[in-house]
């Protein structure tokens, strides 16, 4: 199983938007970035992913989704994607941005190196700590 950060503006689809979608589930659509396209197709049924609220006061890693569908159209045009995840849970306290970029062992995680690609790869070790900086997932 791999982990995955995805971004939303909590404006246009929050964590607890997700939340409240009929049997917890939404369609990860309107990428379109080539870099975070590859990222949805690299994703399988199972793996989990860090919900990040973007563009928020403060901009934060806030819960969790589990993939349910890999990869489909999204749209009449091929070469974009979309997966389905549902909602897996809320972080006790948001983690915010600027404290992961405070701590050493995320220097190299790709919501640092990579603040503007809205779908990307979470290692183990990244994502232990993650959650153990928001307080465990409920």
């Amino acid at each position: 199983m791999k982990r995955w950060l995805i971004k939303s503006e909590p404006e246009t689809f929050s964590l607890d938007d997700l939340a409240n979608k009929p049997g917890r589930r939404s369609g990860w659509d309107g990428v379109r970035n080539y870099a975070a396209r590859n990222n949805l197709k690299a994703m399988k049924a199972g793996d989990l992913a860090f919900f990040y609220h973007s563009n928020a006061k403060p901009s934060a890693v806030v819960g969790s989704a589990r993939v349910t569908r890999e990869a489909y159209p999204d749209g009449p045009d091929p070469r974009w994607v979309q997966v389905e995840v549902e909602y897996a849970g809320r972080l006790k306290r948001p983690v915010p941005l600027e404290d992961v970029k405070k701590e050493p062992r995320l220097a190299k995680m790709a919501l640092v190196r990579y603040v503007r690609l809205s779908v990307q790869p979470v290692t183990d070790e990244e994502w232990r700590l993650v959650v153990k900086m928001g307080g465990g997932l409920s």
